[in-house]
């Protein structure tokens, strides 16, 4: 009789950087601050959570808009959800752009109105880094102009509803080599999260490392960043941070991050989202 041995493959724990304590934490603020966000685009603190900023009948505006909109479209495995604008994940700076045009009436059909949060977000950055002679806008290429924002939901009802990934790594994607985004690279990248519903669960975790290029060749995640095993995080500090409708919170997306599923499947966690961080020491981009 013969027997068959079977090979377990051990995953080798991601190596990086690490924060201090003094780093690795999400300040709270009652109110809008945006000197806190220049503190996480500055690398000095790793987040920034600015508990109830949108009110909550903006809210249920925006995602009843959102919810309701025929050009909302429906994202595959890696992420599963709905969206409703323009990913650059893993796609030519044209592709990118091309979409974002055609997705801009969409976004806007839903977005506009005195009460746009991404409006009153961006504009009180501008103004505070104005004094520092820095630009706000969006990212652009040959006229054309990155995506405003980005409303989703996921409804992967995994481990995580989007599994544990870095923003830093698809910023470097071959195909987008002549994209001003690229340049932040050699800064923070900064994930933007306007909470707009959520359930029971919905959280953010978030992982104390930026991974190495090391780890992300050895994991064949370096132009992806997602996802990384589970057996990889383990032993490296995580935070729960809870995330309630009006909440809108920025972290440096160079850590290794996830959200939680909600507990019951028909209840839905709406976000509107992008990314930012210096392109050179006096210009701000933003893109999604």
């Amino acid at each position: 009789m013969t027997s068959t041995a079977q090979t377990q493959t051990t995953v080798e724990p991601v190596t990086g950087w690490s924060g201090s304590p003094d780093y690795f934490t999400v300040r709270e603020c009652s109110g809008f601050d945006p000197r806190a966000v220049v503190d996480v685009l500055r690398g000095r603190t790793a987040g920034v959570m600015f508990r109830g900023m949108i009110d909550p009948q903006t809210c249920a505006t925006l995602a009843g808009r959102f919810w309701d909109s025929p050009h909302r479209r429906t994202r595959g495995v890696e992420a599963p959800g709905y969206f409703l604008g323009a990913y650059h994940y893993h796609k030519t700076t044209r592709a990118y752009l091309q979409e974002s045009a055609a997705a801009a009436e969409a976004v806007d059909a839903v977005l506009d109105g005195p009460g746009d949060p991404l409006r009153r977000f961006y504009d009180g950055l501008a103004d505070v880094l104005a004094a520092d002679g820095v630009d706000v806008r969006r990212a652009r290429h040959d006229g054309a102009q990155a995506c405003r924002g980005l409303l989703r939901s996921w409804h992967g009802q995994g481990e995580y509803a989007l599994a544990p990934h870095d923003d830093r790594s698809q910023c470097t994607e071959p195909q987008q080599a002549d994209f001003e985004i690229q340049r932040v690279v050699g800064h923070q990248v900064a994930a933007l999260n306007i909470c707009l519903e959520n359930g029971n669960g919905g959280r953010l975790a978030y992982w104390n490392i930026q991974p190495d290029d090391a780890s992300k060749r050895r994991l064949g995640l370096h132009h992806t960043g997602s996802p990384y095993p589970l057996e990889s995080l383990r032993g490296i500090e995580m935070k729960w941070i809870e995330v309630n409708p009006g909440d809108v919170y920025v972290f440096n997306g160079a850590h290794v991050h996830a959200v939680e599923p909600n507990t019951d499947p028909e209840l839905r966690r709406t976000t509107l989202a992008g990314m930012f961080g210096f392109a050179d020491d006096s210009t701000v981009v933003s893109w999604t």
